[in-house]
């Protein structure tokens, strides 16, 4: 229950990186490409059967307003990933079919965050800063995993977390 509460969180922080003008530009892109299966290519002489024509408009106006957001979130996501963002979006738009955003997310970086001690880059996923041997998340003393400070117990090995030599400014968040 809590993993998927984490994931359906994350998933939902994802989401907000994608800017208003990229929302705009999905919309704008969909409402497009209505436009284009309806009144420019449709031909007098040879009918397409209107389910045929809904089907296709749907499914190609969702795609172009699917394309927008997703340059619109590449934009956010390159700079927090230390990418250059303008090379990412003119490779996603340039390569068409969506191949420059599936090369964008097989190439992407982790995501950095700064050490609270020594301010220099590190992954999100570590536990310690390797510059100046900074705590700056809560980990198991036993198997080192990353925990969450309201744990109790380790959810890998179930070392008792209130045993360790918790950080100061861990042991506010257990007591």
């Amino acid at each position: 229950m809590s993993q998927s509460f984490d994931k359906s969180t994350e998933i939902t922080e994802e989401l907000r990186l994608i800017p208003r003008w990229s929302m705009a530009l999905a919309v704008v892109a969909f409402v497009a490409m209505q436009y284009l299966f309806f009144y420019v290519f449709p031909h007098p002489h040879h009918p397409v059967p209107l389910g045929m024509r809904l089907y296709f408009s749907t499914s190609w106006s969702a795609l172009a307003a699917l394309y927008m957001l997703m340059v619109g979130y590449i934009s956010q996501d390159a700079p927090r990933r230390s990418m250059n963002k303008w090379l990412w979006i003119v490779l996603s738009v340039v390569l068409q079919a969506g191949i420059g955003l599936v090369i964008y997310f097989l190439l992407r970086q982790p995501v950095l965050s700064s050490c609270v001690s020594c301010g220099s880059r590190i992954e999100s996923e570590y536990n310690f800063c390797p510059q100046c041997d900074y705590q700056v998340a809560p980990a198991c003393g036993e198997c080192h995993t990353r925990v969450r400070v309201t744990d109790l117990f380790c959810a890998r090995c179930g070392h008792d977390l209130a045993a360790d030599n918790t950080p100061a400014r861990l042991r506010a968040y257990h007591e």
